[in-house]
């Protein structure tokens, strides 16, 4: 059975159906909105079904608790975040590398509380919200290693992996405390984290830094 109609984007009064599968990302979209002005712990299930135009209930059909849903959103909006800061490979690498921050600057100041929350406290929701977090700290990680002249195996490279492990940690510390005091200029933030980054790789991985530096 296809899922209760709801009102069009127009707001014109007429009603579209949607398929499970677009009813289900249709509800995570709004939950991944919602997330940018709450924490995870305030998402409200029944005004997200209101906004969906379904009952509280058929929400629990495409999520079995409220947890699921939590777990779900998360996920969407960690795939929209790698989304964003996906390199855009028609700029040469340094300029490819500092587009990318510019880029994940501007979606955390447009995501700010969900961010916050998530980095402070996953735990406190659900213990499964921590790997997804780290999935996606790798996934950045995975993102630059790419960029090496020749493939980096992290098994073979420990230290270097801690190193990377920090500096998303240096990037996240210092991006939340931006946001809260803006004590310098987004322009010297972005500068900042990419100086990080090359210095960190001449220090772990010369052949990564020359790659960066282009």
């Amino acid at each position: 059975m296809r899922p209760v109609n709801s009102k069009s984007p127009g707001g014109n009064g007429k009603r579209t159906r949607l398929s499970p599968d677009e009813r289900r990302q249709q509800l995570l979209a709004l939950g991944a909105k919602m997330l940018g002005e709450r924490t995870i712990e305030e998402l409200s299930v029944s005004e997200i079904a209101a906004q969906a135009g379904i009952s509280r209930g058929l929400l629990f059909h495409y999520f079995p608790t409220k947890q699921d849903f939590q777990r779900e959103v998360v996920r969407h909006a960690n795939a929209e975040l790698l989304e964003r800061v996906a390199p855009d490979r028609s700029l040469s690498i340094f300029d490819m590398l500092r587009d990318s921050i510019e880029r994940y600057v501007d979606y955390v100041s447009e995501n700010r509380t969900s961010y916050l929350a998530l980095l402070r406290g996953p735990t406190s929701v659900s213990p499964d919200l921590v790997p997804l977090v780290d999935q996606t700290r790798d996934a950045i990680i995975g993102i630059i290693l790419a960029e090496a002249p020749t493939p980096i195996d992290p098994a073979d490279h420990p230290r270097l992996m801690l190193g990377m492990r920090g500096w998303i940690a240096f990037v996240e510390e210092a991006t939340l405390t931006w946001l809260r005091t803006e004590p310098i200029s987004r322009e010297e933030l972005i500068e900042l984290l990419v100086e990080s980054l090359l210095t960190l790789a001449l220090a772990l991985s010369p052949e990564l830094a020359a790659a960066l530096q282009g």
